[in-house]
């Protein structure tokens, strides 16, 4: 359930949850057709809708496959905004597991492939809740494993001491046994903190790591794991002693995603999988760790936090009922868009009241029905055809 950003540069260049649950309802199940028989004129899309509600999209395998938008999302999210003005008047947020790119980069990045005005503030990433550690760790020397540019995210979000595991492992010759038979390059992001690579380097050989963060898919399991590995049994000093573990944290905790092959691909809990299995078995302690993302009921109850502040920072744009206070606004009725029952339906479902549940068959889930484990209060072919409903439902 990621966005790949290989191409993304060059697009750039170019241009609280309650506890009490309202009853169950059976949950529907729409064809291909309900798009075709619920479009709507162009005078009732601009009519204000009632806006006590929101909604979250995931991103990979709802709006976009690889780098290519699926299921009308362009035009399904276009919808979301006012036709004259362009000014948000329908509250959403983009809840992804994926990540590896700060959210200023992200939001320019879907702003540009699908042609509307993304906010930092609407791009809700795995690891966006570790800005919430900086006050415990802002000093202290952490390590970013990833793809993209994993020391670049931790920096913006307040960590002083932070580097990618590129970084680190080249303080350690010979750390990596498999290194010179590796024929690839990994293109380090920019140094984000004006410190030289040698300065850097000379630092964090002799710091103790005090916490890594797995911030998205590694792209090199074998000298990552044996990094970690070093890094997690040693106390933070690799090379040493038996020590007490690092804190560990991973940006989340999906086994597979659907990417541009026909079949799901191994995702970063595969990853945590393999990482946790070799770490027991050459450690005398239990791997320790914490998972964030979906479908973790924080991140549901984060995503509600950030739609009240996004209704509360446009005043003027009426995306708050005319009955109600931004400052204490709540919804009636929050909507997850998404494609994995395991990961999106089971996150809303366990988040409770407000949320509603949409599932589509452009990602993970291909079912004729509904999900025998994780049911989702409404099955449809895409997003399109998820918006159309959204905004029968609440705008008519």
């Amino acid at each position: 359930m990621r966005f790949q950003y290989r191409t993304l540069a060059k697009a750039v260049r170019r241009r609280t949850a309650s506890s009490i649950s309202p009853p169950p309802q059976p949950p529907l199940v729409l064809s291909r057709s309900f798009a075709h028989l619920s479009s709507q004129s162009a005078e009732k899309r601009r009519s204000p809708p009632r806006r006590n509600f929101g909604i979250a999209f995931d991103i990979d395998g709802v709006i976009f496959r690889s780098e290519s938008p699926i299921g009308g999302s362009p035009q399904a999210l276009k919808r979301l905004y006012d036709e004259d003005s362009g000014a948000l008047r329908i509250p959403y947020v983009f809840l992804t597991n994926g990540g590896g790119f700060r959210e200023s980069i992200r939001a320019l990045e879907l702003s540009t492939l699908l042609g509307i005005n993304v906010s930092p503030l609407q791009v809700l990433q795995g690891h966006t809740p570790f800005k919430n550690l900086v006050q415990r760790l802002e000093n202290e020397l952490v390590v970013a494993v990833g793809k993209g540019e994993p020391a670049a995210v931790m920096s913006e979000y307040g960590f002083k001491n932070v580097v990618s595991i590129d970084e680190y492992a080249s303080c350690f010759p010979g750390i990596d046994p498999l290194a010179p038979y590796k024929s690839w390059e990994v293109k380090q992001a920019p140094k984000h903190d004006g410190v030289s690579e040698a300065r850097t380097s000379t630092n964090n050989c002799s710091q103790r790591v005090q916490a890594v963060f797995v911030v998205s898919d590694s792209i090199d399991w074998s000298r990552d794991i044996q990094v970690l590995c070093d890094i997690l049994r040693t106390g933070g000093l690799p090379g040493r002693e038996i020590g007490h573990q690092p804190q560990l944290y991973f940006a989340h905790d999906d086994l597979a995603y659907q990417a541009a092959f026909p079949s799901e691909r191994f995702g970063l809990g595969a990853f945590r999988i393999a990482l946790e299995s070799i770490f027991n078995r050459i450690h005398h302690d239990p791997l320790s760790y914490t998972c964030y993302g979906k479908p973790n009921p924080f991140v549901f109850k984060n995503a509600e936090a950030v739609l009240k502040q996004l209704v509360s920072s446009h005043p003027d744009s009426g995306l708050a009922p005319d009955n109600a206070s931004t400052a204490v606004h709540n919804f009636e009725r929050l909507y997850m868009v998404g494609d994995n029952p395991d990961v999106d339906i089971k996150g809303a479902r366990q988040a409770g009241y407000p949320w509603f549940s949409i599932l589509t068959r452009t990602g993970v889930f291909k079912g004729t029905g509904n999900h025998d484990k994780f049911p989702a209060d409404l099955v449809v072919e895409t997003v399109e055809e998820a918006v159309d409903y959204i905004i029968r439902k609440e705008c008519s």
